[in-house]
């Protein structure tokens, strides 16, 4: 039914790429030129979302010259437990028309080199939570492979983007941990010797999803703070908020150059 309501309010034009935005990439949002909206509450499977900056709206529209679906928010797992929260919006996307899911986040500098401020292409992440979306699946597509979760044809076309914007684009290894609290200078240094070079508290299970239902993934993290114990600086989710905006004409001119590229494959 929610794929059968983003259909109509597409007028049956539904776009074939989906971006999601995570925290500290709503301003993002302000440059759509939408044709339709549908509250999250609209749609039968989406989440109810309860963290700031996470609006809960559905967008159709033109953003940087390019036809989007645009998700402002998602539910994360440590809300209520549950890595499934994003379950029935995903596959609600494939069943609809989309073909490749754009996901961003801000998440925490494991890397001395990567300050606040820049932006990572994830090309593999950690699952450190050890939580799947997929259980209690029936079926054998269950078993997905994720050899090639972060597509690197997508990937390509997002360093490519970064040299016409003229923005430094960092790439690595995306730790995912469960939350909310923030990770003690312990856990960062364990996540450090694990090869992580970002860690923070979403995508890994909306990628998953996306890949159990076909879509080709790409994902890219905001850096907003250096991990705790890195940087002399007290940890929240309003300076989470706050160090976004340091990336925020970065992100911009990046997705400008990207968005088009995307939406031609």
């Amino acid at each position: 039914m929610a794929a059968e309501r983003i259909r109509a309010a597409c007028d049956g034009r539904v776009p074939r790429l989906a971006l999601l935005l995570g925290s500290g990439w709503a301003p993002l949002a302000a440059s759509l030129q939408p044709r339709a909206v549908l509250d999250y509450a609209q749609l039968p499977g989406f989440p109810a979302l309860a963290v700031g900056g996470h609006v809960g709206q559905v967008r159709v529209g033109t953003l940087h010259g390019a036809e989007v679906l645009l998700l402002s928010g998602r539910k994360h797992a440590y809300e209520d437990g549950d890595p499934r929260a994003m379950k029935g919006a995903i596959q609600a996307l494939a069943v609809a028309g989309v073909t490749t899911l754009l996901q961003t986040n801000a998440a925490g500098s494991l890397d001395p080199a990567m300050p606040a401020g820049r932006l990572m292409l994830l090309n593999d992440h950690l699952n450190l939570v050890q939580a799947s979306p997929l259980v209690g699946e029936r079926d054998d597509r269950r078993f997905v492979d994720m050899a090639a979760a972060y597509d690197p044809a997508l990937a390509a076309l997002a360093r490519q983007a970064a040299r016409q914007a003229g923005v430094p684009l960092h790439e690595g290894v995306y730790a995912w941990v469960l939350g909310p609290q923030f990770e003690t200078p312990a856990e960062i240094r364990m996540l450090q010797r694990l090869g992580a070079q970002a860690v923070g508290m979403s995508t890994v299970p909306e990628t998953i999803l996306a890949r159990h239902a076909g879509l080709r993934v790409l994902a890219l993290s905001m850096i907003t703070n250096m991990g705790c114990g890195l940087a002399p600086e007290a940890l929240s989710h309003a300076h989470t908020l706050a160090g976004a905006a340091r990336a925020a004409d970065d992100a911009a001119r990046f997705m400008a150059a990207l968005l088009p590229m995307l939406e031609a494959v």
